[in-house]
């Protein structure tokens, strides 16, 4: 049975360690690379799951450095999952934390016709039992490069999303990226604070 949300707050979401060599090659990954916008009816599991999150920004070193690069090493990066099919976890919004590979709950529920409704009203986007939200809280670059910051956490975003598809072919899962959305209601849809600016969405699931 699964846990309430309220009990996964107080405790937080421990992830399955990632997988550091799944003996699928990245060539094999970059080939396969697809945008597939219609997925099946399965479930994730918690380890597909903790494997995507730690694909777009999991800490691989002592020092906090990160599967993506980022501009003076400042991670503006934040990666919420709205996770609606996932088993062993409740239907809600999640952040991502990558220092302790766990999940810190934000919502409850299953938001995804909300979240299609502020992607312009893109329909499919609520097949996906899973869907990667990379947002942005920008300040934390632009104190250091001031505007130019702006440019570089647009362009981590675009790392960090490359990643998560990469290591979707390399789970054998569907995948496609969104950029169509109206910021202030996908911020309201998921619960997410003011200053975590949405750049990406990344629906993913199983094919059909």
């Amino acid at each position: 049975m699964l846990a309430s949300l309220t009990a996964q707050a107080a405790l937080a979401v421990t992830l399955p360690e990632p997988r550091r060599d799944s003996g699928v090659s990245l060539e094999r990954t970059l080939a396969e690379r697809r945008t597939v916008r219609e997925f099946g009816p399965a479930a994730l599991c918690l380890a597909e799951l903790a494997q995507l999150a730690w694909a777009a920004q999991g800490v691989i070193a002592p020092s906090g450095r990160r599967t993506a690069p980022s501009a003076g090493a400042l991670y503006p990066l934040e990666v919420y999952i709205l996770a609606a099919n996932v088993r062993d976890l409740a239907p809600g919004v999640y952040r991502y934390q990558p220092s302790l590979h766990r999940l810190a709950a934000v919502a409850e529920g299953d938001r995804r016709g909300e979240l299609a409704e502020a992607a312009w009203g893109q329909r499919w986007i609520a097949q996906a039992p899973v869907i990667l939200v990379i947002a942005a809280v920008e300040r934390r670059t632009t104190g250091k490069y001031g505007q130019r910051g702006v440019r570089y956490a647009h362009m981590e975003a675009g790392h960090a999303a490359q990643n998560a598809l990469l290591q979707a072919a390399a789970l054998d899962l569907d995948a496609a990226l969104v950029g169509a959305f109206t910021d202030s209601e996908v911020q309201a849809a998921l619960g997410l604070p003011r200053d975590a600016r949405p750049l990406y969405l990344v629906p993913v699931g199983r094919p059909r």
